[in-house]
């Protein structure tokens, strides 16, 4: 084999190479982008947390504007649920440690429950939100 050939062969094609750089480019691109929409978004979106302990939900009342995110964290060893009385939210069982999130959208008072443990109720209260 000719030294040119040897040559050719240890090289990938231009093509190739350019192809891989366009590839890495858009990934750098897309990943950016998405991490600055995360951020705007988190930043713009007011939260609140519930913590579940002692078979109870910390606040049992919480009040929030309209757009608000609440997270519920379940600080207990056993499993619960957040299951709103009208159906519009249930994050089914959590673990310890697990975590369920809800947009509040919309102004109202919203009762809910936990339904491993009926007797652990409370509310969030959502009011309009101020500009």
């Amino acid at each position: 084999m000719h030294a040119k050939e040897k040559a050719n062969m240890r090289r990938p094609p231009q093509s190739l190479a350019i192809l891989v750089i366009l590839l890495l480019s858009a990934i750098g691109v897309i990943a950016s982008h998405h991490s600055v929409s995360k951020a705007d978004e988190m930043s713009s979106a007011p939260m609140s947390a519930v913590t579940i302990i002692d078979d109870s939900f910390k606040p049992a009342t919480l009040t929030i504007q309209s757009g608000a995110t609440v997270t519920w964290t379940n600080k207990d060893d056993d499993p619960h649920t957040i299951t709103s009385e009208r159906p519009l939210f249930d994050s089914q069982g959590l673990a310890q440690e697990d975590t369920y999130s809800f947009v509040f959208r919309k102004p109202g008072t919203y009762k809910y429950y936990c339904k491993v443990h009926p007797f652990m109720k409370a509310v969030v209260i959502v009011t309009e939100a101020h500009s």
